[in-house]
Parts: structure tokens; sequence; C-alpha cells
């Protein structure tokens, strides 16, 4: 299998490289700002267009919806393209969504901004992880994986809070005309630093609709794994804010600002772990994975113990901050550590599988939302993050049985 390949004569991390690494970043964060813009603008949309909270919520669900059923169908459309034409494709639908979405008269229209851009969403995701690898020599695939998510992370981390100010101070159009202008600026950077990245003539072969992705039984398995640990985090993630304030007994009106910077936080030290565990992502990624979800899996348990507990709020408070903490910091590892795996598992084509990886993780986030809501309505906070807990023991599980399906030796040199 012939792929074209950065040189390495002179290391993988040359300055052209790094440069096209960071406009990948870019785009992640970009198209994440995007993604969750209406969380930071939600009241100031349902004033302006005098609809309720609840209904501009909806958004969010609606764009996972959106995104898990066309990202396959355009994988497989777009799979013969160079490479760089469907990332363009996909970042010119992110900037016209976002000039649609600041000019809607109506809710409807604002509904059709947001189709627009969660239709090449997935699209985006399942190429642009593997265009990263693409730059570089395949012993450093998860290094390169994970430059692009530490830019999906900085989007919770700066894109969101600054989405918030900004429909704060002038309101929610101006805020989302800068979304649209970055998605500007990212698309001609693109265009002007990355390479076309053509398939070669036996990699037309195996791509599209050639492509056998469900006989595949390690990518199968990942992405069965996806869909659960996805499942799990949003069951609870959803409803971070209600943790807080009944888990752990920190009123989030009074206390706004302290919660607010947990928040970051839980952003902040995504970024850090991720950066950790790039390196050792290459050499041992089994161990990782192993790892990670362990310490998953510990915070969890210790904030549902904490729910079910009748405990001062001056043990609550610092024992549930720290359990928030190792939640971010773990769970930021989850998406470079399992497409990674997605794409090892596919030599030949690595944007099908990487694909089918993030068809299950928009199902994964709609399926959660939902899930969580019900439980949290229903069953109360305690046994919503019990249920988190249980999935995630599930996947570790599944890691620790399927440790092989994360080996890289079997790949490594296979490009």
């Amino acid at each position: 299998m012939t792929i074209q390949r950065a040189s390495t004569s002179a290391g993988p991390w040359t300055p052209r490289v790094v440069v096209q690494l960071a406009v990948l970043a870019g785009a992640a964060l970009t198209y994440v700002t995007a993604e969750i813009l209406p969380v930071g603008a939600l009241s100031a949309i349902a004033a302006d267009l005098d609809i309720s909270e609840a209904v501009v919520g909806s958004l969010l669900a609606w764009y996972a919806v959106v995104a898990a059923v066309s990202t396959v169908p355009l994988v497989r459309w777009t799979a013969h393209w160079p490479r760089r034409r469907t990332l363009l494709l996909a970042l010119a639908c992110l900037a016209v969504s976002q000039v649609v979405s600041a000019l809607a008269p109506t809710f409807a229209v604002l509904v059709i901004g947001r189709t627009l851009c969660a239709v090449t969403h997935g699209l985006l995701w399942a190429v642009i992880a593997p265009i990263a690898t693409r730059l570089v020599p395949s012993t450093h695939f998860g290094r390169a994986t994970t430059a692009i998510y530490i830019g999906s992370s900085l989007g919770l981390v700066m894109g969101i809070p600054s989405i918030t100010w900004v429909s704060l101070s002038v309101g929610w159009r101006p805020a989302v005309a800068l979304v649209a202008a970055a998605g500007i600026a990212v698309l001609l950077a693109a265009r002007a630093v990355l390479p076309p990245m053509e398939l070669a003539a036996d990699q037309h072969a195996v791509v599209g609709a050639a492509a056998r992705h469900h006989r595949n039984r390690r990518l199968i398995i990942v992405t069965a794994l996806t869909l659960v640990v996805v499942i799990g985090h949003f069951i609870s993630y959803t409803f971070i804010l209600a943790i807080i304030r009944e888990v752990l007994g920190i009123d989030v009106v009074d206390r706004a600002h302290a919660v607010s910077w947990l928040l970051v936080g839980y952003g902040i030290i995504g970024v850090a772990a991720m950066s950790a565990v790039a390196r050792p992502l290459d050499r041992r990624p089994a161990a990782v994975a192993t790892g990670c979800m362990s310490v998953l899996c510990l915070a969890f348990v210790v904030l549902t113990a904490l729910a079910f507990t009748d405990l001062p709020t001056a043990v609550t408070i610092p024992v549930g901050i720290t359990m928030i903490l190792l939640w971010g910091a773990t769970a930021a590892t989850v998406s470079p550590m399992l497409q990674s795996a997605a794409m090892r598992t596919a030599p030949t084509d690595p944007d099908g599988a990487s694909g089918l990886y993030v068809a299950a993780f928009q199902i994964g986030i709609a399926a959660g939302s939902l899930s969580g809501g019900v439980l949290s309505s229903h069953a109360g906070l305690g046994v919503m993050m019990a249920t988190s807990t249980g999935l995630f023991v599930a996947v570790l599980i599944g890691i620790v049985v399927a440790r092989r399906v994360f080996d890289v030796s079997s790949v490594v040199g296979s490009y």
C-alpha cells in the first residue's frame, strides 16, 4: 500500500508539519465551538427568537443525530477524493452554516444553518485524524491524532467561554459571525499549507463501496467500545452542573464564578492529560487505554458513592472537585485513544474506519444525553451516575479482554 507521507529525513516534527498540524487543530477547535455554540448562547438565542431555552437546547441533540446519520454515507461518497478536498468541503459547509445561522430571522432558519454544519461534522472528524497521521511516520500515529484532539479540547476551554462572553456582551449573532470568520480563516489556511493527498491507484480499490469494514472484527470491537464509553460519559456530563450542585453541594448560582473555573479546569486538565499520554499512546496503547479507563472508573465510583451518602460539604467539595478533575483528565484521552485504535485496524482505509468511529461517537452523544435526562428525572442523580460507572467498568473489562485490538506491532510499518 502506497500512501503519501511526509519525509522523515529531517525528523517528523519539521516546521511545516507543525504548522500543518496546527491548522488541523484549529479546524477541530472551530468545529467544536460551532457544535456546542448553543450552550454558551442559550439564553441570548431564546430571548432574541422568542422561544424557550429547552427548544434551543434541543439543537444539540438534533445536531448529533444528523451527524451520526450522515457520516458513513458522506465518507463513502468522498472516499476517492484527495483528502484535502474533503477537508475543504467540510470547512466550507461550516463557514456557510455559521453565516446562515448568524443571519437567521427565525428558529427554523437557525435549524437549517445548524443542520448544514452537522451534515459535514462527521465527515470532518472522519478525515482530519487520518490526514494528520499521513503527515508523520506511523511511529508517531498517536501523537499526531492527539494534536488534533488538543485543538478540540481547546474549543471547550477557550471557544465556548469566548462565545458565552460575546453573546452576553453584544449578542449571539456577532458571536456566531466570529465562528464563521474563524471557519473561513481555517479554510484558507488549510488550502494553503496542506498537500492535496491524492490516493494511490491501489488504494482506490479498497476504499468507499469496496471497503469491508463490517468484516473487520478489531474495528467492530473498537466501535462498540466507543459507543458504550461515550454513552456513559454523556449520561452524566450533560448534567455536570446538577452533579456539582447536588452531589458536591456547591451553589451554582451564588458561586457561579467558582463553578465556571471548575469547568475551565476540567478542560485544561484534559488538554494536559492528552499531551502527557501522546508519546505512550504510540508505544503502549493498550496500557494507556487500561490505565485511563481505570482512573475514570475510580473517579465515578467515588462520585457515585458521594451521591448516595450524606456527608458534609467539607468532605464532598474537595473530594468531588478532585474526582471531577480526574474525570476531565481521563475522558479527554478517550477520543485520541480510540480513534487511533480504529485507524490502526484498517491501515488500507483509515478514513473509512474513522468514519465508523465518528458515527458511533455521535450516536453515543445523542443516546447518552437522552438517557441521562430520563435517568436524572425518574431515578435521580445517584442512579444516573451509577449507570455511567457501570458502562465505564464494562468498557474497562472489554479493553482488558481485547488488549490485542490496541496492539501496534502488526500495523507499524505497514503504511
